[in-house]
């Protein structure tokens, strides 16, 4: 018990130190830095903004009143993790959840660890901590991964080193938003899980999609029955596509038809065509203005 007050003690002790304009600390060289880096310290609600980062969209409202009730009994077990932007401004990390039931309850100030990071770093430790939650729904996961490789560049193999996550695993969750969405919506709100996602992600056509995912939920299929549902579809078209595959596989453009476009254009035009009909014509052009004459014979 008497370690447990010094420790609150030690933590209001260094919460005056940051208040102080004289001790302002801005980087882990900085003079008391390492009495606060790391540290749990007692910081004004008021002080701390929101995490423009945040993954996390949806706060059900019941379950924040619970947490409320929890921290008004017991006090905040898990400080908040914040990152210090100025004197006495702080951003949060993670932890929006019990900030938000903090504010709830009335508390002036919250227990927080305090970190020291740029806005990368700032974004991955939001997303990682996010992501290794058991709270998010999967679309909320599959898009802190895609965050993380869009905004950090970070490849599927990096992530799996710092969420501790097979590739696979991410892979799978990733291509949940190829799915339509209204069916991410669906994932979302708890009608369909990501096993019955990822069933339906194998068929292209979102139109089918949706199709499939209402009678899922109208039916109330599992599983198994929504996979079984998928490759009848797939066995049923099949044909059809093999025999648009046999026809297109059959186009081809001659000498002259690229020597058309190539008089057309004053260029030499690259003309590719893939097994299945489909291809790429390739317009080259060697300046701005052989752009800009590229444009003018297509607009006519």
């Amino acid at each position: 018990m008497a370690k447990a007050i010094k420790k609150q003690a030690l933590g209001r002790g260094l919460s005056a130190l940051l208040k102080d304009p004289e001790n302002d600390i801005k980087s882990v060289n900085d003079k008391n830095a390492d009495q606060v880096v790391g540290n749990i310290i007692e910081l004004d609600i008021d002080s701390i903004e929101i995490n423009p980062f945040q993954p996390r969209t949806n706060f059900n409202e019941e379950s924040l009143q619970e947490l409320a009730s929890s921290i008004k009994e017991l006090g905040l077990i898990q400080p908040i993790t914040v990152r210090k932007l100025d004197f006495n401004k702080y951003q949060l990390i993670s932890g929006e959840r019990r900030l938000r039931a903090c504010k709830l309850v009335g508390l002036t100030t919250v227990p927080a660890y305090i970190r020291i990071a740029n806005d990368n770093e700032s974004l991955i430790m939001a997303l990682v901590e996010n992501i290794q939650r058991h709270d998010l729904d999967p679309i909320e996961i599959a898009l802190s991964y895609q965050r993380l490789i869009d905004e950090i560049q970070l490849t599927q193999e990096q992530m799996s080193e710092r969420v501790g996550k097979k590739r696979s695993t991410i892979a799978n969750y990733l291509r949940l938003l190829k799915l339509d969405p209204i069916i991410q919506t669906g994932i979302r709100d708890g009608f369909i899980t990501m096993g019955h996602g990822r069933a339906i992600i194998n068929i292209e056509d979102q139109d089918v999609q949706a199709d499939i995912y209402h009678k899922i939920v109208s039916e109330n299929l599992s599983v198994r029955e929504t996979e079984n549902l998928v490759k009848n579809y797939q066995d049923s078209i099949k044909p059809t596509a093999t025999k648009a595959a046999k026809k297109a596989a059959t186009f081809k453009i001659d000498d002259e038809q690229k020597k058309a476009f190539a008089n057309f254009f004053g260029s030499k035009i690259d003309v590719k065509i893939g097994g299945n009909g489909k291809g790429k014509i390739t317009i080259p052009f060697h300046s701005e203005e052989d752009f800009n004459r590229i444009i003018k014979l297509i607009q006519g």
